[in-house]
């Protein structure tokens, strides 16, 4: 068993790696044009890497593991922030669509250890924090992007159909990359068989 500086040196490098395999999984797939998909878009596996740091090390680092891909997302997106005006639309873009709805992703570890299946236990954290995800970005619609509702539709089923056209792929992918990874992986603290 690894202790002390070693184990946290280990943690920190696989955090590093898997965060950047997040990132790059997001930026690839936000160049890929989705012509089915209305407005936003969806990863290819990228809230993945982010739930096995969860899951492998703890909500902690999974939770700092996600605040640096929702940072990275923010400064990435900071187009988003042009269209709005004022402070608190200005926070509730942040939050709402970057800083929760990403950093939720540093809670799909949260069922280690409680069912007895590891893929069960993926795959539930993974579907809860999807679900998340959805909301924040939900929420963001109901409040911000308002002025992009059709006319005549209420904007909370155009917010829905919206974040839910890019979500609902985004949350099968998730679950379909966390069943294989629990599957063919053994994800112990120690040691990745």
């Amino acid at each position: 068993m690894l202790k002390g500086r070693t184990a946290k040196t280990r943690i920190l490098t696989e955090s590093a790696i898997l965060v950047a395999l997040s990132i790059a999984i997001f930026t690839v797939s936000d160049l890929l044009p989705w012509p089915f998909v209305y407005g936003g878009s969806f990863s290819l596996f990228g809230q993945v890497p982010i739930i096995i740091v969860s899951y492998r090390h703890g909500i902690k680092n999974g939770l700092a593991a996600s605040t640096v891909l929702a940072i990275f997302e923010m400064i990435v997106g900071y187009r988003n922030f042009t269209h709005v005006t004022g402070i608190v639309a200005y926070l509730i873009v942040a939050f709402a669509d970057y800083i929760v709805a990403f950093g939720c992703l540093g809670l799909g570890g949260m069922f280690r250890g409680k069912i007895g299946k590891q893929s069960t236990e993926l795959v539930l954290g993974g579907f809860i924090v999807s679900v998340i995800r959805f909301i924040c970005h939900f929420i963001s619609g109901v409040t911000i992007w308002t002025g992009y509702c059709p006319e005549g539709m209420a904007v909370a089923t155009y917010s829905f159909f919206y974040n839910g056209s890019y979500m609902a792929i985004e949350l099968v992918l998730t679950v379909i990359g966390l069943l294989a990874v629990g599957k063919m992986f053994k994800l112990d603290k120690e040691k990745l068989v």
